[in-house]
């Protein structure tokens, strides 16, 4: 029965999607009118031939399959993510690189710097962290509760949903079909398309906590859990809009002035908070011990960091708002919890590092480990710079510019990036039943390119930045300005040029990590077959 019901959805999805497309008010909405068309012709071509047959879900066995695929997602949008950073990177230093016409064809903006940096945020943060997150998530509670993943094909919904919204988000982006919002600039179909995918993910979750064989619940699911509902509400709330029309991208935001303002730190600031530190958290607290072979060093530390830091991070948004309309007590409050929120911090970083305690010689023979560790000290520096940047005196130099760039992509590359690496090398050999990774040496490179990549990056910026900030409040003796705003951009072009070079060393270690993994699969025979992973205690 369920089968025909689901395939009747099907069908009215892609005809609703077609008649969308056939009459719809802009081109982005068009286009992805007709992408949900063609996923749900595909989808009902797929559930058609599945009519009928048994559906056999061996409760003895982890559900590995959504997990390999989201390791290939993961290095797939990783790889497309850092080039596109590299393109607007060197368009900001050439900007003859923003290409208006191949040709006679005009390009109408498609490949201008405006469009491309929304769609490189997105596929960095919610294509490759996204992708990183949901299959680490399906790997780690599997192996903690010691049970199947809950819903039986509700985890390859989660997993093809985010496609779906990753391939929308792109083509709407390109097309102009944007919100215009810092970090939740998605049209509001797709934001709505969103909540569906985010509320499965969470009861797949939740489903197999509640079904768990382990009494326990290791503390890398309170992260995780934690990140799943958090992200919920944030998006939920600042994505309110109401669509101008049912047939169009355009939408007008509930919330105006310096309320949406608000609203949007408060998302953005906590979308950091708990997307791309929460949830890399219950990375951490899974892989750096598994790698190490060694327990986590104070499980007593590890849930008072997750109380304190879900306590003081959903305050700090307002820090991104000094000297704006917002009132003075709401910004000072948010700074005062960022820089309480710098201890929790820590507390993670502290604890993962002391993971390694008696084992610090693995760092000599083992690349994975080395790059998780690069990863924690990232960490720390950026939870470090955070909180001090979020103080009014240092905020009035570093606000508006390229500091804030150096700051979020030393935290973004050096620890989602780095951690997140470290888990692709540690998943993939036991997710084929390989015996271990194609090359250790390859490995090296990787590390020692994404490492420098990140440095030359992130001091190139934290230069530029402090530059921006002192040639902007330079003043003559009659109190006038010295600088125009095209002095400060002339006078930034050689950091722009190393900053081009750190993205493009950074690209390089992905690729060589590409390679590697795949040839870890294809390279090498099984040494039992796919899905001979059967339910033991937890892990």
């Amino acid at each position: 029965m369920w089968d025909y019901v689901k395939l009747a959805l099907l069908a009215l999805v892609a005809v609703v999607a077609v008649y969308a497309a056939n009459f719809a008010h802009d081109l982005a909405y068009q286009v992805n009118a007709i992408e949900v068309a063609v996923a749900a012709a595909i989808a009902f071509i797929y559930s058609l031939r599945q009519v009928g047959e048994p559906r056999v879900h061996p409760q003895d066995e982890y559900m590995d399959g959504v997990v390999r695929a989201g390791v290939i997602a993961t290095t797939f949008w990783g790889v497309v993510g850092f080039l596109v950073g590299v393109v607007i990177a060197f368009q900001l230093a050439f900007p003859a690189l923003n290409i208006s016409h191949i040709g006679g064809l005009s390009l109408e903006g498609i490949l201008n710097f405006g469009r491309l940096r929304p769609l490189h945020t997105s596929a960095v943060i919610f294509a490759f962290g996204g992708n990183a997150l949901i299959m680490s998530a399906f790997y780690i509670v599997q192996r903690t509760c010691a049970t199947r993943l809950w819903g039986g094909n509700l985890g390859w919904f989660v997993f093809w949903g985010w496609q779906l919204m990753i391939v929308l988000a792109a083509s709407s982006y390109v097309l102009g079909g944007s919100e215009g919002k810092e970090y939740a600039e998605t049209a509001w179909h797709i934001d709505l398309w969103i909540v569906v995918v985010w509320v499965a993910f969470l009861l797949v979750f939740m489903g197999t906590l509640f079904k768990r064989k382990e009494p326990h619940i290791y503390v890398a699911n309170w992260f995780i859990l934690s990140m799943i509902i958090t992200i919920a509400m944030l998006h939920i709330v600042n994505n309110l809009a109401i669509p101008v029309s049912l047939l169009g991208s355009a939408s007008v935001q509930v919330t105006g002035g310096v309320q949406d303002a608000m609203v949007q730190w408060w998302y953005g600031h906590n979308a950091v908070g708990f997307f791309l530190t929460a949830g890399f958290l219950g990375m951490m607290y899974y892989f750096v011990p598994k790698q190490a072979e060694r327990p986590i060093f104070s499980y007593k530390l590890s849930i008072i960091h997750f109380w304190a830091l879900i306590f003081l991070y959903i305050w700090a948004g307002p820090h991104h708002l000094h000297y704006t309309a917002l009132p003075e007590w709401a910004s000072t409050l948010g700074m005062v919890f960022s820089v309480m929120l710098w201890m929790p911090s820590w507390g993670g970083m502290i604890n993962g590092l002391m993971t390694l305690s008696g084992a610090w010689d693995k760092l000599r023979t083992d690349p994975i480990i080395r790059m998780m560790v690069i990863s924690l000290g990232f960490y720390g520096m950026s939870t470090f710079e955070g909180p001090m940047m979020s103080i009014k005196a240092v905020n009035s130099l570093s606000h508006y510019t390229d500091w804030t760039i150096g700051h979020v992509h030393s935290g973004a590359l050096g620890w989602n990036g780095m951690i997140t690496f470290g888990a692709l090398y540690f998943l993939t050999p036991r997710l084929w039943n390989r015996s271990g990774l194609y090359s250790l040496r390859l490995v090296n490179w990787h590390f020692w390119l994404a490492t420098i990549g990140i440095v030359l990056y992130a001091s190139s910026m934290w230069v530029t930045g402090i530059m921006e900030g002192l040639m902007w409040r330079e003043v003559d003796a009659n109190g006038f300005l010295v600088n125009a705003f095209a002095d400060t951009v002339a006078a930034k072009f050689p950091m722009y040029v190393v900053r081009g070079l750190g993205g493009a060393m950074y690209l390089t270690g992905a690729l060589i990590m590409t390679y590697n993994l795949i040839m870890t699969v294809r390279g090498q025979p099984a040494r039992s077959a796919l899905n001979a992973n059967n339910v033991v205690p937890a892990e």
